[in-house]
């Protein structure tokens, strides 16, 4: 479906609109403020890692600790690290959506 003279006919076209303006947004905001530099995207994939890999190594101590304590094989070290994995890659997440949010505006 076409674009009537008066505006918008369809989801779509009204869609499309929206994803225009947005991308015109953001190709204003880059043109006042410019790219971050690259020593700041350096730093934010390397708080990004260890936001990922602490918790990890933590659930894999604590689960080594409580395997060796309860003899339990290797039931803690998996599930606490697989929990902290989880965990880091959640924490990761937020971070890089407050980041966009910090972009945007």
């Amino acid at each position: 479906m076409s674009a009537s003279p008066t505006g918008p006919s369809s989801d779509d076209d009204i869609e499309l609109a929206r994803s225009v303006a947005a991308r015109a947004a953001r190709r204003a905001f880059w043109q006042a403020h410019g790219e971050r530099s690259l020593a700041k995207n350096l730093a934010m994939i390397g708080a990004l890692g260890w936001l990922v890999v602490t918790p990890a190594v933590a659930g894999l101590f604590l689960g080594r600790w409580l395997d060796h304590r309860f003899a339990a094989g290797i039931f803690w070290t998996g599930a606490l690290l697989v929990a902290g994995v989880a965990l880091g890659c959640w924490m990761a997440w937020r971070r890089i959506q407050r980041i966009q949010q910090e972009d945007e505006g």
